[in-house]
């Protein structure tokens, strides 16, 4: 099963309704909750996403909206091993060198992102939910 990871600024679109993003993100956790592949997002996101809505929406709001959505997905790897790995990376953006590794250490197979030039070490491949719809076929 194709194992994908979700940089912070695409749950952002999701879960913020972001115009012009929500909807490929939609249809990409659609195939989530359809068990057609299998959806990563690191406890840093979740908690980077929740303290981001709740300054747009009450936080009870905030809280249901992240309640759902990690119905939809597990949490990847971040232990000593990752951060060490994200330290010594050599990305220019340490939290970015973070979602990597923490990636790569639960073996995604794909990051989607919107900041696709942010990962531009990356030994697995990167793109954005439009992209990853066409090549999945979603």
């Amino acid at each position: 099963m194709q194992k994908v990871y979700l940089d912070t600024n695409v749950i952002l679109d999701f879960l913020g309704e972001r115009e012009g993003f929500y909807l490929p993100m939609a249809r990409l956790l659609t195939l989530a909750d359809e068990k057609k592949i299998e959806v990563f997002v690191s406890a840093i996101s979740i908690a980077t996403t929740y303290y981001i809505l709740s300054k747009y929406e009450n936080a009870r709001a905030a809280l249901e909206k992240t309640r759902k959505f990690k119905m939809l997905c597990r949490i990847s790897v971040l232990d000593d091993e990752v951060l060490e790995r994200a330290i010594n990376a050599g990305f220019s953006d340490f939290e970015d060198a973070i979602q990597y590794c923490s990636a790569v250490a639960t073996k995604c197979n794909t990051i989607i992102t919107r900041n696709e030039k942010d990962f531009k070490k990356s030994q697995i491949a990167i793109m954005d939910a439009e992209k990853f719809l066409k090549f999945f076929g979603g």
